[in-house]
């Protein structure tokens, strides 16, 4: 039977619409959905305060040796480097916050000592179990954010961020990545197949990821560091040197068995995320206004990846290079195997235009292939870099016979190269195709095989349709002036593309780019894009008559002539 519904009802709605994405966005009710208090009235806990602490010398913090449960009933202060030890489980409940403390200051300065940053850090053989919903997502913050949406985006670099070590494949080789030497980039390793997480000044056992080939251990891909579900981790990264950094969330070594799921990293002062080898899979993953590159890997990560999103600030003027993946088969340009070869499905990746190099890699570019890596990337859109693919072609100093160009450019002896980028969309970038950041350097074939052989397709401007990379945003005040829409309508057609295998981890997907263009979205209200209302064209509003994306008074006029009336 019909139902009446009454205009009013709209009415009400469209308010309360209207009080979601005004600038009194935020959080502090983070945890309602699932019985937690007010952010604001939940009681700070520092982690060093838990049963079971044992400071341990040289670490800058120490060892939760009991594990933990942490419950939303308190905020939790990560006040120096908290370590989850082999054997133990830190468990974190849906709606719990989790709050960095920023490290104290250098000597006569104002500047944070990137040795001393907060962090948590899932040692081998321990694990998190972080497993949130949409509706009760887990946060890691700053201290100084009370989650009510006014600690700006702008604020990067206040703690370290969230640290996963475990025990599958890397490419380290003493010979060639050591000895360790902290900041000192690429020196990595302690012993074959073990080495010292990126950003950590000392090589103390708790800080090491892979294992120690030369005692016999074997590597485990299947090895498994938890679970982390609906997780934001904002305001994080910790810089102690150019290529020596503490990211967003830094994955070492870590195994299959691990799920990494609906994960978003919001203004991190680094790489968002950064994969050192390992066989982790990804999946549901966004980076929001991070400074550095969206994804990063290295040292033989041969993982899956799908439905990926990034997407920069306004904000050109970060010291570091900006590009979507960094993707090394070894930064220290080692010749080690195995290769990075991760498989990615179904990426979305939005730049900010940056053009000027500044720090340690050699290009902008929305995939930034180096140091000899492989990998597949199929079915994505890739919008607003200044270069599109750059693959970088001298050898330099490597003792190898080949680089990331060879890798793409000619065959394996499987009769297929071990780089392949294909199936893609480039709008609005400058150069699609780079070879070593110069355009002089791509022969007519490459071209051909760009655009023709792997079905790579070219957007000039903001021109696609249904999708707009321009974005104009306040960095101190949070607010949006200017939205993007990342779902291009109608959807970009596969046809005669490779399509995700049905292997129990990747998902039937016939579009480019992360999102359907119908249906519901996996952003959808718990991401913090939709929170601060940043992205247009993902959340279905039913206050949005004209479907521009936004309630606001153009809507209102197209509803007041029928405000009073009934309709079946």
């Amino acid at each position: 039977m019909k139902k009446n519904q009454h205009f009013r009802k709209v009415i009400a709605a469209a308010t309360l619409a209207l009080t979601a994405i005004s600038p009194s966005f935020g959080q502090s009710d983070l945890g309602s959905a699932c019985g937690c208090p007010p952010v604001a009235s939940r009681p700070d806990v520092l982690l060093s305060s838990l049963p079971g602490f044992l400071a341990i010398n040289g670490t800058y913090g120490g060892e939760l040796q009991n594990g933990a449960v942490l419950s939303c009933a308190n905020n939790y202060i990560i006040d120096q480097k908290i370590y989850i030890p082999s054997g133990k489980t830190i468990t974190i409940n849906p709606g719990t916050v989790l709050k960095g403390r920023t490290a104290p200051f250098l000597t006569g300065t104002t500047t944070p000592d990137p040795a001393k940053a907060s962090a948590l850090v899932i040692m081998r053989g321990g694990k998190i179990m972080a497993e949130g919903s949409a509706d009760c997502q887990i946060v890691f913050t700053a201290e100084a954010d009370n989650l009510s949406g006014s600690y700006a985006i702008s604020n990067i670099g206040k703690w370290g961020g969230v640290v996963l070590l475990g025990k599958a494949t890397n490419n380290l080789t003493l010979a060639a990545n050591g000895p360790f030497v902290a900041g000192g980039s690429g020196k990595l390793a302690v012993a074959d197949g073990l080495g010292t997480i990126e950003g950590f000044a000392t090589s103390n056992a708790q800080d090491q990821y892979g294992v120690n080939l030369s005692l016999g251990e074997t590597f485990d891909d299947n090895d498994n560091s938890g679970i982390m579900k609906y997780v934001s981790i904002r305001h994080s990264g910790a810089i102690l040197s150019v290529g020596a950094e503490i990211n967003g969330l830094t994955l070492g070594s870590v195994g299959r068995g691990t799920t990494i799921e609906h994960i978003e990293i919001v203004s991190c002062a680094d790489d968002n995320i950064e994969i050192f080898g390992g066989t982790v899979n990804l999946r549901y993953v966004s980076t929001l206004f991070g400074n550095d590159d969206m994804f990063d890997w290295d040292l033989g990560w041969t993982g899956k990846a799908q439905f990926l999103f990034g997407m920069k600030t306004d904000n050109t003027s970060s010291v570091d290079s900006d590009s979507g993946f960094e993707s090394d088969g070894d930064d220290n340009k080692s010749n080690n195997f195995p290769r990075s070869t991760p498989v990615l499905y179904n990426v979305t990746l939005i730049g900010n235009e940056k053009t000027t190099l500044t720090s340690d890699n050699g290009s902008i570019a929305a995939i930034n292939a180096k140091e000899l890596t492989g990998g597949e990337i199929y079915n994505s859109v890739f919008a607003n870099f200044k270069n599109g693919f750059n693959m970088v072609k001298s050898l330099g100093t490597r003792t190898g016979t080949s680089e990331a160009y060879h890798n793409w450019a000619t065959t394996g002896g499987n009769g297929s190269s071990i780089l392949k980028v294909k199936c893609n969309t480039f709008v609005g970038v400058t150069n699609p195709l780079t070879i070593g950041s110069s355009t002089a350097a791509v022969l007519p074939s490459d071209t051909v095989q760009f655009k023709q052989t792997d079905m790579n397709t070219v957007v000039a401007g903001n021109n696609l349709p249904g999708f707009s990379y321009a974005i104009t945003v306040n960095n101190t005040t949070n607010t949006f002036s200017v939205k993007n829409d990342v779902v291009p309508n109608p959807a970009l057609s596969v046809s005669g593309c490779p399509v995700a295998p049905a292997d129990g981890f990747f998902r039937a997907a016939n579009y480019r780019g992360a999102f359907a263009s119908t249906g519901d979205n996996w952003l959808s209200d718990w991401s913090y894009s939709q929170i601060l209302g940043a992205t247009q064209g993902l959340v279905d509003c039913p206050t949005d008559i004209n479907k521009d994306g936004i309630t606001n008074i153009d809507d209102f006029l197209i509803f007041a002539p029928a405000f009073g009336t009934s309709c079946n």
